[in-house]
């Protein structure tokens, strides 16, 4: 991938930490990607499931209740678009790439659902695996580490082999940003984000107005697009290959002028 791609976030969730509610409608979600996309998304990411810390894993049920009316809409609209499905269940992750999906992105590389990387395998589709220390309702309560950056690479060598026993051919990285960290080991990730690079697999950088960038400007995720953007290019510089943002325009803006300086 020798130009870094932009990847817009579409929650459909009430209660995401920033968007919530804003795109939870049929119409509302087809609006919203068609913006993305004219901004310059080279995927789309959606997602029914919050994983906002103290929030509880939702329920089967409910994330298809949620989730698949409205995807089976987005992939009749735009069927063109490679859409990308934020799930940690394997029949939600077996429904959409039924329907059309293309990419499945599992924040917990795998652990919470044991059949998720065969699934995956099943339709030889592309694996985004992310590190996340315990789930998102316990996940911010005093993490811990023995060495940040061993721990996850540890955790990351550990589930890419069983990914490719299972059959899984092509994975992307997520370290996890805000994901059982607190804000000094979030930017102890960025500040070593390179050495995932030794894992050989694109790397995807998700820090979009992530509470690591405001609480330390004591601002808001409202206002924190600048911070977002002024990472997000230390993040390219040190080998991030996919930006996962809420803000498409400025992301794009952000690689184009990137790679004016290549």
């Amino acid at each position: 991938m020798d130009i870094p791609k932009v990847m817009g976030i579409l929650n459909l969730t009430k209660d995401s930490f920033y968007d919530g509610g804003k795109n939870n409608t049929i119409d509302k979600a087809l609006f919203h990607t068609e913006k993305m996309i004219n901004e310059g998304a080279f995927f789309i990411d959606v997602g029914a499931a919050s994983s906002k810390p103290g929030n509880k894993l939702i329920t089967l049920n409910e994330e298809k209740k949620i989730l698949l009316p409205i995807f089976d809409k987005l992939i009749h609209y735009f069927p063109e678009v490679i859409f990308s499905i934020d799930t940690y269940n394997s029949s939600i992750a077996k429904a959409c790439l039924e329907i059309g999906a293309s990419i499945i992105n599992d924040i917990s590389g795998g652990m919470i659902d044991q059949k998720m990387h065969e699934t995956v395998a099943q339709f030889n589709a592309p694996y985004v695996m992310m590190h996340m220390q315990g789930t998102p309702d316990k996940m911010q309560q005093n993490p811990k580490y023995t060495d940040l950056i061993t721990n996850v690479l540890s955790f990351f060598s550990k589930q890419i082999k069983l990914a490719y026993n299972s059959g899984v051919n092509d994975i992307i990285l997520d370290p996890g940003f805000g994901f059982g960290k607190n804000i000094q080991h979030n930017f102890s990730l960025l500040k070593h984000y390179d050495q995932f690079k030794s894992l050989q697999c694109p790397l995807l950088m998700g820090i979009s107005r992530k509470s690591m960038i405001y609480e330390l400007l004591n601002t808001s995720s409202e206002k924190a697009l600048n911070g977002t953007t002024a990472l997000n290019a230390w993040g390219l510089e040190k080998g991030a290959q996919i930006l996962r943002v809420h803000d498409v325009k400025e992301a794009k803006e952000c690689v184009d002028l990137w790679m004016a300086l290549k």
